[in-house]
């Protein structure tokens, strides 16, 4: 018999360096799971991701015990990665940081496909180019 599920928690963390203290000691702690074993093994899952934002889905069960199913890192993490800036501009129409090509916005959509509610990568491309907009980056052929 499946096991009964008590809550279900969305958490977004650094790769390999979960910690127990805030944000995610607070968020967990109130569900009753051991943080010490959900940040080593979030960060066992992640440590190979590099130096990158993580969400992930926890489902909590009422003995206690959980699963975490990883999710891609958002958009704007992805393109910070690729242009290796620290963050997007204060004012995307008037600053901006940095060009992205049309193949890096590709890349970058085809990692975020599994994720997203489309299976177009042309749809998949048309949120990449809306979220570099909005953090100052221009796109370029």
């Amino acid at each position: 018999m499946a096991k009964k599920i008590k809550l279900i928690k969305k958490i977004q963390a650094p790769a390999g360096k979960a910690t127990p203290a805030p944000p995610l000691g607070p968020a967990l702690g109130a569900t009753g799971i051991n943080i010490g074993q959900f940040v080593k093994e979030f960060n066992d899952k992640t440590a190979h991701m590099g130096d990158i934002v993580v969400p992930a889905i926890v489902t909590i069960y009422e003995d206690r015990t959980f699963d975490i199913q990883l999710k891609t890192p958002p958009v704007s993490a992805l393109i910070k990665k690729v242009l290796k800036t620290e963050k997007g501009s204060d004012k995307p129409n008037k600053n901006k940081v940095g060009k992205l090509t049309m193949a890096q916005v590709r890349e970058i959509a085809e990692q975020k496909l599994p994720d997203l509610n489309t299976k177009d990568i042309e749809a998949a491309m048309r949120t990449v180019i809306g979220t570099a907009k909005n953090m100052g980056i221009e796109i370029v052929e």
